[in-house]
């Protein structure tokens, strides 16, 4: 179990409020399989562990629930037994159980949540305090721990509250900060309970692999604006969400990732720094001024080809029947980023409606490519705007890998693998 994450908290590195991060939050395919603990303690943010619960086994976790007796106040167990299929531990003297439930449980899970933690639970964890199920459970308990803190704001403040957090990462939890906000008490300030997709994004960075930790991946993603005149544009349906994808799950496996978007809607990954542009020649710009710190470019934007060569300073009337635009050739990126590359990995990406094979293989030579990666647009399970892909990976070698429909997320894991491999004969 990969534990670079251990003693730290997962601070908000975009300055934006987790409530705003559901849309394009994705689902790390490493939570497959995995048994999770997910503990749950009397404040009224219980009701948000539900909605964690219903996302731990989309993402296809086996997830068994320890509830404080507190916590029965706010949802009961049934609750969570018809979400999970599995019993709810309420008690350290559960009856009908062969062994020592709390104790059995703590051996075989991969990873602990306790989603919320008051400020009782978070003293007792500190303390070593063990005079129930969740409490006897988590000193027994020796996979990553991650702890969402979620009460009153003045009684998160408290010295002895932050101090009892301090001990935790100390233990080598993993603290989830607190969104801030109007609280259920009336109190305005930190101490909510991040939304639950956001905390799947953490867990989903502890249960990845960490074999990128140490380098700096960009990514671009999204298309570019050529504006003909104020109010149009050439542009095309790229969405960003193979770029964001990509941008996530490289942030989930350790790597410090610096994302160049066009413009999309999709909120900024947790964690990733974030570029917007809008033409070509921004996208350029920056990705030429960012270029020089990484170690690892993924290039998926879809880059307007022309641009109108004197786009017009007033809005267009419409008034003869035919209009003809005059374009330019935008530069080309790729080109220019492949040819300055030295021994950084450079991966592009070849969205083509035929000839795939050779259209994808010409663009990997002329552009001097580590690895291209191809789809066809219009093809089932694959294209703009949707949520899943169907790739084929070309290599220099001339070796082809084609992949089946998959989500983007899953492509985006399967492309870094591959990339992890190349990152070995170039280190």
């Amino acid at each position: 179990m990969p534990n670079r994450r251990h003693g730290q908290d997962r601070r908000r590195t975009t300055g934006v409020d987790s409530g705003t991060l559901s849309k394009g939050i994705g689902m790390c395919h490493f939570i497959e399989g995995k048994n999770v603990t997910l503990g749950v303690t009397g404040g009224i943010a219980a009701y948000k562990s539900i909605e964690l619960l219903r996302l731990l086994t989309k993402a296809g976790a086996r997830v068994r629930v320890i509830m404080t007796e507190n916590a029965r106040w706010f949802v009961g167990p049934g609750t969570y037994q018809a979400l999970s299929g599995q019993p709810v531990c309420t008690s350290v003297f559960d009856e009908g159980d062969a062994a020592i439930r709390h104790i059995d449980w703590a051996q075989s899970t991969d990873l602990a949540v306790i989603a919320p933690a008051t400020a009782n639970c978070i003293g007792k964890l500190a303390g070593g305090i063990a005079d129930d199920a969740l409490s006897t459970y988590m000193l027994a308990v020796t996979a990553p721990v991650v702890v969402c803190p979620a009460m009153n704001t003045n009684m998160y403040q408290h010295p002895s509250v932050q101090r009892n957090l301090e001990i935790l990462r100390g233990y080598g939890h993993i603290l989830v900060d607190p969104d801030a906000g109007q609280l259920a008490c009336g109190t305005a300030g930190p101490g909510r309970l991040p939304e639950p997709e956001f905390i799947m994004e953490e867990i989903a960075a502890v249960m990845a692999p960490d074999d990128f930790a140490g380098r700096t991946i960009l990514v671009t993603a999204g298309p570019t604006r050529e504006a003909i005149d104020p109010v149009r544009f050439i542009s095309n349906p790229s969405s960003g969400k193979m770029g964001f994808a990509i941008a996530r799950a490289a942030r989930q496996r350790g790597a410090t990732v610096v994302l160049v978007s066009g413009p999309v809607d999709l909120p900024d990954p947790v964690g990733v720094a974030v570029h917007r542009v809008t033409t070509a020649q921004e996208m350029h710009d920056s990705v030429l001024q960012l270029f020089g710190d990484a170690d690892i470019v993924i290039k998926t934007a879809a880059v307007s080809d022309y641009r109108p060569s004197s786009p017009a300073a007033h809005k267009i009337k419409k008034s003869a029947d035919k209009m003809t635009l005059e374009v330019e050739k935008t530069l080309d990126i790729l080109a220019e980023i492949g040819q300055r590359k030295g021994k950084r990995l450079v991966i592009g990406f070849a969205a083509e409606t035929q000839d795939l094979k050779n259209n994808a293989t010409q663009k990997l030579k002329a552009k001097n490519l580590d690895l291209i990666v191809g789809n066809v647009i219009g093809a089932e399970g694959s294209g703009f705007a949707g949520d899943t892909n169907r790739v084929t990976f070309f290599y220099p070698d001339g070796m082809a890998e084609s992949m089946d429909v998959m989500t983007k997320d899953k492509t985006a894991h399967c492309l870094l693998d591959r990339i992890a491999a190349l990152k070995t004969t170039v280190s």
